[in-house]
């Protein structure tokens, strides 16, 4: 079994910092792709940033500048650190990855998302 566990979110105020983490555990052999996505009311789960296990990065438009995505290929964490926080980034953060376990199967596996708010 594998899950992913995330932590950090919460409340700040326009212009502010928030650091996400995320934990992947579990029977795992080996990890590709993780990121983060995001889901704002009423809008579609969109990505945030991704990093490949050689430590390549994509970023939304939308963060770029702002958001700094990286990843711990020994203990199988990804983090996410924001700043320069807008209301516009207010949401549910999901971490993701691409997990090969040990059984021999390989799928994407989700966190259960934690919620960003940037308001005054």
């Amino acid at each position: 079994q594998v899950q992913l566990v995330e932590s950090g979110g919460g409340l700040v105020h326009p212009g502010g910092s928030l650091r996400l983490s995320c934990a992947a555990s579990g029977s795992i052999f080996s990890i590709d792709a993780m990121g983060w996505y995001r889901q704002a009311p009423g809008n579609e789960r969109e990505l945030v940033a991704s990093i490949t296990s050689g430590g390549r990065t994509t970023y939304a438009d939308s963060v770029k500048g702002r958001f700094t995505i990286s990843r711990d290929n020994a203990k199988n964490t990804v983090d996410l650190r924001m700043n320069s926080l807008k209301p516009e980034d207010t949401a549910v953060y999901y971490c993701t990855a691409e997990i090969l376990r040990t059984d021999g199967y390989g799928m994407p596996y989700w966190g259960q998302g934690t919620l960003v708010t940037v308001s005054s």
